[in-house]
């Protein structure tokens, strides 16, 4: 359409965009002294009965809302072929737009204040018993205020839903959510609350302090598959400017698990400003997951068909007690001026068996340097997600321990282990808890022993570590090694 053109009623002055599925123009309302939105949809879009039913029922529950940090609906329809819906105009830009003129992010006190404002908005459209389902940096519009802060409004609530409704990721073929802000649960096609809105802001937050999105690959089945096995990207590896508080902030935000996250939007803005002022950020809770969550992620990775290759193994387990952990005080954030740099925070949860430095040793003669995941030695100085530490022990009989930690202290991942354990069994030590197992597995021919360590306390449960030993099996790792070790 061209200016001056008339169309269900609105004189059309100019068009502000498009995209896939119509077009937005600015037009004039006939019978009010002001500019509207009018969003147009495409005829392929409006020619489905059922797309045409479900646009028209979900405009009525977007139309309910009524708040300062939500773009209002004014009125929908059809027009020829064409639906159509017209919406407050606001004067200014999206954050995508506004993130091209701030490649590297925002300033991040920039960030933060959008972010708070549009979580404003979004936790009144909970409290309406709606979903957006599709929050991203294009659908939080900005507008400048001369004389106070930027005027925040979440708009495009075209795929949002009363919360309970179905949650199908397509309908017509129409892909009804932005793969690279979707929450693992929307991925999967599970059933869907406000937490997916929270996991979506979470991942707007750092687009809007990095530049870049969480898992910026290039092809949309590697982004899935990072959004439902990854961990959540640092904000402070893309922009090491920024606090370390605000790598909590996402670690949370963006949990896989929806109970580990902010239970609302109001809840993440909160934690961001408190990042923002150097205080210190409470860690993801603990995960309450298990061999059910770990294959339906899998299944859903084949479903997606991406090129992952996986071997399942069996873990037996003895039924042993359980204690429930213990109150412990959340693991500090690195201090990365010490000895060990940026792996200091691993190091610092084992201070009686680690190295207090690369050049002394630690618990029997334990040496230890920090690597990547091909076993290459890695500066101290750079951050990364996770820390891989591989430490040389004196044969007696452990010959090297591996100790693997995150970064973001997300609760290491409940993964199966790759050796088929002859036992396992909860240990209590003081005031910690956690799990060993031990087995043995073939290496060019030769027995090795091993011993898989977890850690339920909150200081160390972003931790796994590993013994191997070249002479004896893990259960005399267990019988000879584990006793006296200052774990």
């Amino acid at each position: 359409m061209r200016a001056g053109e008339m169309f269900a009623g609105f004189r059309i002055e100019r068009k502000l965009g498009a995209g896939g599925m119509g077009s937005v123009y600015l037009a004039r309302h006939p019978r009010l002294p002001r500019q509207i939105a009018l969003k147009v949809l495409s005829e392929t879009s409006s020619s489905d009965a059922e797309f045409r039913a479900r646009f028209l029922r979900e405009a009525e529950l977007a139309a309910r809302l009524a708040h300062p940090n939500v773009v209002a609906i004014l009125d929908r329809g059809m027009e020829g072929e064409s639906l159509w819906i017209a919406m407050q105009y606001v004067q200014g830009s999206d954050s995508a737009e506004l993130l091209r003129k701030f490649p590297l992010g925002l300033p991040v006190e920039r960030a933060v204040h959008i972010v708070t404002e549009a979580a404003r908005g979004l936790d009144a459209a909970h409290a309406a018993g709606m979903l957006h389902r599709d929050v991203k940096p294009a659908n939080i519009l900005v507008s400048p205020s001369p004389d106070g802060p930027d005027r925040v409004l979440v708009t495009d609530f075209g795929i949002a839903r009363a919360i309970g409704e179905s949650t199908e990721l397509t309908v017509a073929g129409e892909v009804l959510a932005t793969v690279a802000y979707a929450a693992p649960e929307q991925l999967r096609g599970e059933p869907l609350d406000h937490r997916v809105d929270v996991y979506a802001l979470g991942a707007t937050l750092y687009q809007l302090l990095t530049g870049s999105t969480p898992f910026p690959y290039t092809s949309a089945a590697a982004v899935m598959q990072a959004h439902l096995a990854e961990p959540p990207p640092l904000p402070s590896i893309a922009n090491p400017a920024l606090p370390q508080y605000l790598d909590r902030v996402i670690a949370r935000a963006m949990a896989k698990e929806p109970d580990q996250r902010y239970q609302n939007c109001g809840e993440l803005a909160a934690a961001a400003a408190a990042a923002l002022r150097g205080e210190q950020v409470a860690e993801v809770p603990r995960a309450r997951t298990g061999g059910k969550r770990l294959l339906s992620t899998a299944i859903t990775l084949v479903a997606l068909a991406l090129a992952i290759t996986a071997t399942v193994f069996v873990i037996s387990r003895d039924g042993s007690e359980s204690t429930s952990p213990p109150t412990a005080s959340p693991a500090p954030i690195a201090d990365d001026s010490g000895p060990w740099g940026t792996v200091g925070f691993a190091v610092a949860a084992f201070p009686k068996l680690l190295p207090h430095s690369p050049t002394s040793s630690g618990f029997r003669g334990l040496w230890c340097e920090a690597h990547d995941q091909s076993s290459h030695v890695v500066p101290l100085d750079v951050r990364r997600p996770l820390v891989w530490l591989e430490c040389s022990a004196d044969g007696d009989p452990v010959d090297m321990i591996w100790l693997d930690c995150m970064t973001s202290r997300l609760t290491w991942p409940d993964k199966t282990w790759e050796i088929t354990a002859s036992g396992e069994r909860q240990w209590t030590r003081g005031n910690s808890t956690g799990r060993i197992m031990w087995g043995d597995n073939q290496v060019n021919g030769h027995r090795q022993g091993n011993v898989r360590i977890n850690f339920d306390d909150p200081g160390r449960s972003f931790c796994v570590m590993e013994l191997f030993s070249s002479t004896v099996s893990g259960q005399d790792i267990l019988d000879t090694w584990w006793p006296d070790a200052p774990i």
